[in-house]
């Protein structure tokens, strides 16, 4: 992983000859999975734009610098390698498990500050590394929900349909190990290959066992092809799909078809300014005009670029120990309505809530 770094053209820490606080993210902005990328950096600078035009955070603006690695392990490894390389301060919104796994041992050794990234895989989490920093729900927090919502309706017969890797068996663990609890376990597991829509087989295998819902870990054009597939094939049961697959981008996806599909959610609902801090960034995105619009992906973004600026604040010094001092320090907190709970386990939230798609582009609680 050293040899990575090594093999690196020398480069300036654009940070410091900017004066900038420049923070890091890889995540897809074309391919299959372009739109998570694209939302959660939206949101993001939603706020950090907002804290730059009243002058910043400690003296200093915030520049965030996104490279696409259209949902690809090895090219967000070498973007990670880049920025480290170019000494930026922090990285910032991964998106993906198989992506942050792949450049965890990079995060490891060179001591940089890894914070919200777009995954709930538990390989990320435990054991806890004191410069990874998590807000999301674990995908353990949100599959359990999804099985006990099944197991509450009388349904027993559940199937999974997930990505082959590391994501995927992050969720099929999840979904396994909140069955157990329940004396049950898959009826059956289909698979499709990461950045394709080649879920055929994943559909003969799972309708075949006749399941009574499916727990869908995946890409969202992946979550749809099955969809359809699978009702072209005579299959009548519930769709529950984990909140990476992204909420809009299903719903486009889909359009009328998604009428009933269920998502958990590890945000608060984005379409009410019922919870402060949604009344905030509802506030940003119609300050921001153009082709900017509420979803989940972009206030997940948002609400990661305000518990940053708020652990910089609290950390009173814009250093990686202050950042990490100052995020420490948010435990038990009512963020604007987000609880936030970082702790020694460095995973600020277990709030999670099932959503349905109503096939119009809308979604309902």
């Amino acid at each position: 992983m050293l040899s990575l770094l090594a093999s690196l053209p020398a480069a300036t820490a654009f940070g410091k000859e900017s004066g900038n606080l420049v923070l890091g993210q890889s995540a897809p902005s074309t391919g299959p999975s372009a739109q998570l990328g694209i939302q959660l950096n939206r949101g993001a600078r939603l706020y950090f734009d907002k804290v730059n035009a009243a002058g910043g955070v400690n003296g200093q603006k915030i520049e965030l610098r996104m490279l696409d690695d259209g949902y690809d392990p090895p090219r967000a490894k070498a973007n990670t390698a880049t920025f480290i390389n170019d000494d930026v301060f922090a990285l910032f919104g991964y998106v993906g498990t198989p992506t942050s796994v792949a450049c965890l041992p990079l995060v490891k050794d060179s001591g940089i500050p890894f914070f919200g990234p777009f995954t709930g895989a538990m390989s990320l989490r435990q054991p806890a590394l004191k410069n990874v920093f998590h807000v999301r729900a674990s995908y353990d927090d949100e599959t359990s929900l999804i099985v006990n919502q099944l197991h509450n309706l009388g349904l027993s017969k559940i199937a999974v349909f997930r990505q082959n890797d590391a994501y995927g068996q992050a969720g099929l663990d999840g979904t396994v190990k909140a069955l157990k609890a329940l004396n049950l376990a898959p009826v059956a597991v289909g698979s499709f290959e990461r950045n394709t829509i080649n879920v055929g087989d994943a559909v003969k295998t799972i309708c075949a066992a006749k399941p009574d819902g499916v727990v869908q870990i995946g890409s969202y054009k992946a979550c749809a092809a099955f969809i359809r597939q699978a009702r072209a094939a005579g299959y009548g049961g519930q769709f529950f799909n984990v909140s990476f697959v992204g909420t809009k981008a299903l719903s486009d996806e889909l359009k009328e078809e998604a009428l009933g599909v269920v998502v958990s959610q590890v945000m608060p609902y984005p379409f009410s300014g019922a919870v402060p801090i949604v009344r905030d960034y509802l506030d940003a995105v119609k300050a921001a005009g153009g082709d900017a619009t509420a979803n989940y992906s972009s206030l997940e973004g948002y609400v990661d670029a305000r518990i940053f600026v708020e652990g910089l604040r609290r950390g009173r010094s814009n250093t990686r120990e202050g950042l990490a001092n100052g995020l420490e320090s948010l435990q038990h907190v009512d963020f604007d309505g987000f609880n936030l709970n970082f702790g020694r386990e460095h995973a600020a939230s277990h709030f999670v809530e099932l959503s349905m798609l109503t096939g119009d582009g809308g979604v309902r609680r």
